[in-house]
């Protein structure tokens, strides 16, 4: 099934008749370039969304709360609103995946990016077909997250994670882990793809206060020690340098 597509839905009107309804993915995209929009909504249309668009935060806000999009392409460099404060707001209503469109690449951005929560970053000028294979991208590793699991279980890669009995497996075998190890690996497994910043992740992790800044890189090298082959070339968990850390499915 086409990652545009939510899934069919079928009834019966008359009998022997089944009629499948396909519901297409919107996409709002926010940019005050209108023949850079126009451009990407073509494309976003023919390959089989739907596509909203708005040239500043306020209505943007507006389409965000109103058509409910199910991923947004957003510019950082917007009249009346940055779209760094956009984001703020939309992750404050709803968590949606979000990728940012930006001219001016440097860290600061990044880092203001990640932190908010962006889930990917295209440099301007981009290829149009680039940024439709992103939007693609990010919808599949959203829609792997969203899947719910029968048995509390959650894969990544080769590591299954079963959240009710504390069990970490490694390609089928046991592999034992500290209360606060596992408790990384949960909060970065629920977020494949996602930098988390430091802050981020010690506020989720350092439940009774026992995790602290200076510990944290220990206890992140003491679980890839026990999950990675190599750990010195982790596949798993990889540094974000100057921001934090994410867990990749290298599969």
């Amino acid at each position: 099934m086409d990652a545009t597509e939510r899934g069919p839905a079928a009834w019966v009107t008359e009998p022997g008749e089944i009629v499948t309804v396909v519901t297409r993915r919107t996409v709002l995209v926010v940019d005050d370039e209108p023949a850079l929009v126009e451009v990407l909504e073509q494309y976003l249309r023919d390959d089989g969304f739907d596509v909203v668009s708005a040239g500043d935060g306020p209505l943007a806000l507006e389409l965000f709360e109103r058509r409910r999009p199910d991923l947004v392409l957003l510019d950082i460099n917007l009249p009346s609103w940055p779209g760094t404060e956009v984001l703020r707001r939309m992750r404050a209503l709803r968590d949606v995946p979000i990728i940012m469109l930006t001219g001016r690449v440097d860290e600061i951005d990044r880092v203001v990016g990640l932190e908010l929560g962006a889930d990917d970053y295209v440099g301007k000028p981009f290829s149009p077909r680039e940024v439709v294979a992103r939007v693609k991208s990010v919808l599949r590793r959203t829609e792997r997250r969203e899947v719910p699991s029968k048995s509390n279980e959650r894969r990544v890669g080769a590591i299954t994670i079963d959240l009710a009995a504390h069990d970490v497996q490694l390609d089928g075998k046991p592999v034992t882990l500290t209360p606060t190890q596992f408790k990384i690996l949960e909060v970065l497994s629920s977020h494949v793809g996602q930098t988390l910043t430091r802050d981020q992740l010690l506020q989720r992790v350092s439940v009774d206060g026992d995790v602290f800044d200076r510990t944290l890189d220990r206890h992140i090298a003491n679980l890839r020690a026990r999950i990675e082959t190599e750990p010195a070339n982790p596949r798993y968990i990889v540094t974000v340098f100057g921001v934090g850390y994410k867990m990749v499915d290298p599969s």
